[in-house]
């Protein structure tokens, strides 16, 4: 026979209170542990049965094993949006976008209700990005009833127009600087050759002593080379 079902789970808060009340020591009173007030707002459940979570999105057609397997009805449905695949579309044609810092910060949480695509794909408040192109696609896509690619294309192409304009906002920038005495010390390009030319001359001075050491080797091989003797009179001078 088995003991049946425990409810002492269900209990947890009952019995950490109590023992904090009935506690001998008076310190242990007042310090509750940090868990006790998340298992008041949120109690364990007291449902015997496991609820079928929410589909979010049609479930795919299973074969007649995998329907049989009832440990994958209770697991929570992939959530997918519509600009998930354009994300992945922009990011594999442009890999190194992924290496610009990114500026997560919100301020109430709601600055998506802020935007107007439908102006372009330069937003007030939001620093360019391949978010920028994705929702851009997305607002043709779903405003301007356009295709996918054709809405990739024109956020694609508004988006490299951006991107030249830094390029030269900034190149401008740096050359107004230095014509007024700014020093910026090396480019990036002359630190890597500098690096570069440091490896090839180690490398060099290696090289060159081990070609050093292989003619030393070589021309000593030589110098302990002993002519055999071949006739009778050097064969019985050689054993005298």
């Amino acid at each position: 026979m088995g003991s049946g079902r425990q409810f002492r789970a269900a209990r947890v808060y009952e019995a950490a209170q109590s023992l904090l009340v009935n506690s001998p020591h008076k310190s242990m009173q007042n310090r509750a542990p940090a868990w006790l007030s998340a298992v008041v707002h949120i109690p364990p459940s007291e449902i015997l049965t496991r609820p079928y979570p929410p589909q979010n999105s049609t479930p795919p057609q299973l074969s007649r094993r995998a329907a049989r397997r009832g440990h994958r009805l209770f697991r929570p449905t992939k959530m997918v949006y519509p600009e998930d695949e354009l994300r992945r579309d922009f990011f594999r044609d442009h890999p190194w976008e992924l290496a610009r810092p990114k500026l997560v910060l919100e301020l109430d949480g709601t600055d998506a209700r802020d935007r107007d695509w439908s102006k372009g794909i330069q937003q007030e408040g939001m620093r360019l990005s391949g978010e920028s192109v994705v929702q851009r696609q997305l607002w043709l896509m779903e405003v301007a009833h356009m295709s996918k690619d054709a809405a990739y294309d024109k956020a694609r192409k508004e988006f490299y127009a951006l991107r030249q304009r830094e390029d030269i906002e900034r190149r401008i920038a740096s050359e107004e600087a230095r014509m007024y005495g700014a020093y910026f010390g090396q480019s990036n390009i002359q630190v890597s050759m500098g690096l570069e030319d440091a490896v090839f001359d180690k490398w060099k001075h290696w090289a060159t002593g081990e070609i050093e050491r292989l003619a030393v080797e070589k021309a000593a091989a030589y110098d302990n080379v002993v002519d055999a003797p071949t006739s009778d009179e050097d064969l019985q001078a050689a054993a005298q």
